[in-house]
């Protein structure tokens, strides 16, 4: 680029920790310090996004006490929210409680989800339902809102877009699916075993497994793989967070077909490839 402003050094560091490069991301911000260009608050908020992609919780306290001490910027909810990045992403859920606990403010409504999110990844089920609880008690209206969408066959909200050959078809929720049984068989015959939990609808074990294979991002993989050539990469656009039941099911997926699957979700991209993700099970 001829000419790079910050808005341009916080897209790129911000790119490298979405797509789980994180320490790339932080060496960008090294090269800016080099340049003598001024870190802002929204540099700091690309450079703890990128320690959370690296792992590297050590690096992010030290960035988080820079921004203070050197810098002399005040960290705001979202800078708090990125150390807890930090941590949940690396696994240190009890750690995050005790960050959570010297806070020099009450805990929010985020704070208290971002909690519950990771205590749901690393499997704390007491830890989630707490945070879920002092969540909902600051706001009732989360009780519902927050959870995951997960329609039924006949509803049309999640929508997954897949590009290809110059155009994006769209997915919605199907109303019809003749082969049920057999798209089963073959999902629990390659290790496949459905997470239920991720339906929030009041209907038997059987109708969830079903409604679990109308997710939108299904289907346009689906699709994808019988229109587009052998061994490219997919790429889907899905307007929801991808629910940890498809992430499971996608990754079976991209080992099965030998394909990359790019999936960017609300939150941010996977790279399915080889049985494994780029988010490392975290998003």
């Amino acid at each position: 680029m001829p000419k790079r402003n910050m808005d341009s050094w916080h897209l790129m560091i911000n790119g490298y920790a979405n797509n789980n490069l994180g320490d790339e991301g932080l060496q960008l911000f090294e090269q800016m310090r080099q340049l003598g260009l001024k870190a802002t608050e929204v540099t700091f908020l690309a450079v703890l996004s990128a320690c959370a992609s690296a792992d590297a919780v050590e690096e992010g306290f030290l960035h988080f006490e820079s921004m203070k001490n050197e810098y002399g910027i005040n960290p705001q909810m979202q800078h708090y929210l990125g150390v807890i990045d930090v941590l949940g992403k690396s696994g240190f859920v009890n750690e995050i409680e005790e960050y959570i606990e010297k806070l020099p403010f009450a805990p929010t409504v985020e704070i208290w989800d971002a909690l519950r999110n990771y205590a749901r990844i690393h499997g704390d089920i007491d830890l989630e339902d707490c945070a879920e609880e002092l969540k909902v008690a600051l706001d009732p209206s989360k009780s519902v809102a927050s959870k995951i969408p997960t329609p039924l066959p006949k509803k049309y909200s999640a929508i997954s877009m897949l590009e290809g050959k110059s155009r994006i078809p769209e997915f919605r929720n199907p109303t019809l699916y003749r082969d049920d049984e057999k798209l089963k068989a073959m999902s629990k015959a390659v290790s496949y075993v459905p997470d239920t939990r991720y339906v929030l609808h009041d209907i038997d074990q059987e109708a969830k497994e079903q409604a679990l294979l109308y997710h939108s991002e299904r289907l346009a993989i689906a699709y994808g793989l019988i229109s587009t050539p052998a061994r490219t990469p997919l790429r889907i656009i899905k307007n929801l967070r991808v629910c940890g039941d498809c992430h499971n099911a996608m990754k079976i997926m991209s080992r099965i077909v030998g394909r990359e699957l790019i999936v960017r979700d609300n939150k941010r991209f996977h790279h399915f490839k080889d049985g494994s993700c780029s988010c490392g099970d975290y998003w």
